[in-house]
C-alpha cells in the first residue's frame, strides 16, 4: 500500500519528527506568555483584535489555562512518544485560533495559521492507523505497527524543551553578565543537540 511505503520511509520519519518539533515550539512563545499571566499583544482596545485579546487577558485563570493547554500540546508533540495525543490537542486549539484569525481579519496571520493547519493535518494523517479504531466502534479491528522514533529523538526533544523554557525566562539584555552567558550556553546546547541527533540518524541510516 502507498501509505505503508510512506510510513516506513526513513526520510519521511525524519521530516515528521522535525515537523513535530517545529509545531510544538510554535506554541511555546504565546503559551508561556499566557501561562505567566502576561499580555500577548499591545494593540489598542479600539481595534477589534486588541479588544478581543484584552478580554481574554482580563479573564484571568482562563488566560492561564489557554497557555497551559498550548504548552502541554507542544510538549506532547516534542516527546515523539505521545505525539498522537499532542497533535489531537494541537488540532483542537489551532482550529480555534485559525477561525479567529480569519474572522477578525488578522493581516497576514491567517496565512501562517493556515500553513500550520496543513502541517497538523499531515501529522494527523501520519498517525491515522492509531485513530481508525475509534471509528470502528464495536467492531473487531487490528492496528498496524510502524517503527517509532528512536530514543535519541525523544531525548533531543527533552533537551529542546528545557533549553527553550530557560531561554524564555532569562533576559540577556538586562545587563547581568551571567544571564548573557546562560543565554549563549543554552542556545549552543540547542545547536549541538540538533547536529548530534541528526548526525546519529545519518550514521545509522542503513
Amino acid at each position: 500500500m502507498k501509505f505503508d511505503s510512506l510510513r516506513t520511509s526513513r526520510l519521511n520519519h525524519w521530516v515528521i519528527i522535525h515537523l513535530r518539533y517545529l509545531m510544538g515550539f510554535a506554541f511555546f512563545p504565546s503559551g508561556l506568555v499566557k501561562l505567566m499571566g502576561e499580555r500577548f499583544t499591545r494593540i489598542s482596545t479600539d481595534n477589534p483584535i486588541g479588544y478581543f485579546f484584552e478580554a481574554l487577558y482580563q479573564s484571568g485563570s482562563y488566560w492561564n489555562f489557554l497557555g497551559l493547554a498550548q504548552i502541554t500540546a507542544g510538549i506532547l508533540l516534542i516527546t515523539q512518544r505521545y505525539a498522537t495525543l499532542g497533535v489531537l490537542i494541537f488540532l483542537a486549539i489551532l482550529t480555534n485560533i485559525w477561525i479567529i484569525t480569519i474572522s477578525l481579519s488578522f493581516t497576514g496571520t491567517w496565512v501562517i495559521t493556515s500553513l500550520m493547519m496543513i502541517a497538523v493535518v499531515i501529522l494527523v494523517i501520519w498517525d491515522k492507523h492509531k485513530l481508525l479504531s475509534i471509528f470502528n466502534y464495536n467492531k473487531a479491528s487490528t492496528v498496524k505497527e510502524y517503527p517509532d522514533p528512536k530514543y535519541s529523538w525523544i531525548l533531543a526533544g527533552i533537551v529542546y524543551v528545557i533549553c527553550f523554557i530557560v531561554l524564555y525566562i532569562i533576559d540577556p539584555t538586562n545587563g547581568q553578565p551571567y544571564e548573557k552567558w546562560l543565554f549563549r550556553l543554552f542556545a549552543l546546547t540547542i545547536l549541538i543537540t540538533f547536529f548530534v541527533s541528526n548526525y546519529k540518524a545519518y550514521k545509522n541510516r542503513k
